[in-house]
C-alpha cells in the first residue's frame, strides 16, 4: 500500500467514526432529546439549535458516499451512503443519480437553478419557483421522494411516459428510477424513513413543534447552501463551479466543500485532498461564503446575461 492510499484509507476509518457520530446525534434529535431530556426540562430543546447547523456538514460526509469516496471499500461506501441516506430523509438512490447528473448537466438551462428564459417568461413568475426551490424546495421534493415512489409502478410509469419530456431531467432520473432493482431500492429505504420519522413525531408527542421546526431548518439550509456555488456562473460550462473562502475551521467541518470548483473540476477527489489540489492548481477564491449565500436573494437572472463572451 503506497502513500496515498494508506490516507485514502485513514480516511475511510475516519469517515465511518464521522458517521457514527452523526448518527449518535441523530439518535439523540429523534428519540433520545422527547422521551429522556425534555421531561425533565424542556430547555433542553435549545440544543435542537446547533444540531440545525450540522445538516450541510452531514451532507458533505453523505456526498462522499455519492461519489464513492467514503471508504475504499465499495460495499461499506454503499452501506454506509444508505443509511446516512435514510436518517438525511431521501432515499440514497435518489440521491445518488440526481446529484451525479448534477455534475453531467452543471450549469446548463435544462439543469441550473436561476437562470431563466426572458422571452418566454417574466422575472416574477421565473421568481416565483426560484424562491421556493432555495428556501426549502429543494428538500422537500427529496423528503416527499420517500412517499412518492410507493405508488404502484405501472402508475409511476404512466405518469412517466404520459406527461415527463423523456429528454427532460426529470424523464432521465424517473426512467432509472422506475426500473425494477432501482424502485425495489427506493423503497425500502423510504419505508426505513418514513417509520423513523412516524416514530420520531409520536415520541415527541406534544412537542411536535419542535421536531417540525428542526426539520424546516434543515429544510432551508439543505435547499438555501445548494446552488451557493453555481448562482451567477456562467452557463453551459459544466466544470465550473466556485471556489468560496471559509475560515479554516468552518472548511474543515464542512470537509472542505467550499472548494467546490475543484470539486467539479475533478470529482473523484476525496474531501480531505481538496485543499492540496487547490495549492497545487494555483486557484483563487471567488468570493466569501456568505456572502455568496446572501447574493442569491437577488433572484433568477436572464441567461442572456450569464452567457460567457
Amino acid at each position: 500500500m503506497d502513500v496515498q492510499e494508506s490516507r485514502d484509507d485513514l480516511s475511510g476509518r475516519f469517515n465511518i467514526a464521522l458517521a457514527s457520530f452523526y448518527a449518535a446525534l441523530w439518535l439523540l434529535q429523534y428519540f433520545l432529546m422527547p422521551l429522556f431530556l425534555l421531561p425533565k426540562d424542556r430547555g433542553w430543546a435549545w440544543l435542537l439549535l446547533p444540531l440545525a447547523l450540522l445538516n450541510n456538514p452531514y451532507w458533505s460526509l453523505l456526498h462522499e458516499a455519492i461519489h464513492d469516496l467514503f471508504h475504499p471499500q465499495r460495499q461499506l461506501n454503499a452501506f454506509f451512503g444508505r443509511m446516512l441516506s435514510v436518517l438525511f430523509g431521501s432515499p440514497f438512490r435518489i440521491l445518488r443519480l440526481s446529484h451525479l447528473l448534477h455534475h453531467k448537466l452543471n450549469r446548463t438551462l435544462a439543469e441550473a437553478t436561476e437562470p431563466y428564459d426572458a422571452s418566454k417568461t417574466s422575472w416574477t413568475r421565473a421568481s416565483l419557483g426560484y424562491y421556493f426551490q432555495i428556501f426549502g424546495g429543494l428538500y422537500l421534493g427529496e423528503l416527499m421522494s420517500s412517499a412518492l415512489f410507493f405508488l404502484p409502478k405501472a402508475l409511476l410509469r404512466r405518469v412517466k411516459d404520459r406527461f415527463i419530456d423523456p429528454k427532460s431531467v426529470s424523464g432521465i432520473l424517473m426512467q432509472s428510477w422506475t426500473q425494477d432493482a432501482a424502485l425495489r431500492e427506493i423503497r425500502q429505504d423510504g419505508a426505513l424513513i418514513l417509520l423513523c420519522l412516524g416514530l420520531a413525531f409520536y415520541c415527541y408527542g406534544e412537542n411536535w413543534p419542535m421536531l417540525l421546526g428542526v426539520s424546516a431548518a434543515r429544510g432551508f439550509l439543505i435547499s438555501f447552501l445548494d446552488n451557493v456555488y453555481h448562482y451567477r456562473t456562467p452557463i453551459d460550462d459544466v466544470f465550473y463551479a466556485h471556489n468560496l473562502r471559509l475560515p479554516a475551521l468552518a472548511a474543515k467541518c464542512l470537509l472542505n466543500f467550499n472548494l467546490h470548483g475543484i470539486h467539479h473540476q475533478n470529482p473523484a477527489i476525496p474531501w480531505h485532498r481538496l485543499p492540496a489540489s487547490f495549492a497545487q492548481q494555483r486557484e483563487i477564491f471567488h468570493g466569501n461564503y456568505f456572502a455568496a449565500a446572501a447574493s442569491q436573494l437577488g433572484g433568477p437572472i436572464a441567461a442572456e446575461k450569464l452567457v460567457r463572451h
